[in-house]
């Protein structure tokens, strides 16, 4: 059974910082794009950011660019994503995916991926 599991939501002021983990069990996810988007209440899941399956190529939607980083460790079949000066607005439930086939580019489409975790909630206050 394939698991992705994420970690490391919570609540923070504005101005503060998280680090999502997504740590992936059942097989290895080190040849996979992986990729990090999130929901709000009342809205549709939106697309945050994607790492490819080495890590040498990263994107992110314009609302977190120079505020997010994701990154992987494939030793621990982790990914990570940073985030700093988070907002109000980013709260959400933040979800971890990974593409179902190796070796392809990450995807900035939810339907791009095949496997995704339970989410962990961030909530920012103002």
């Amino acid at each position: 059974q394939v698991l992705l599991v994420e970690s490391g939501g919570g609540w923070v002021q504005a101005g503060g910082s998280l680090r999502l983990s997504c740590a992936a069990s059942g097989r290895t996810f080190s040849t996979n794009a992986m990729g990090w988007f999130r929901q709000a209440p009342g809205k549709e899941r939106e697309f945050v950011a994607a790492i490819s399956w080495g890590g040498g190529s990263t994107s992110y939607a314009d609302s977190v660019k120079g505020r997010f980083t994701t990154s992987r460790d494939n030793a621990k079949n982790t990914v990570y994503l940073q985030m700093n000066s988070l907002k109000p607005e980013d709260t959400a439930v933040y979800y971890c995916a990974a593409r179902s086939t190796p070796y392809t580019y990450s995807s900035s489409l939810p339907i791009g991926y095949a496997y995704w975790g339970q989410g962990t909630q961030v909530t920012v206050s103002s």
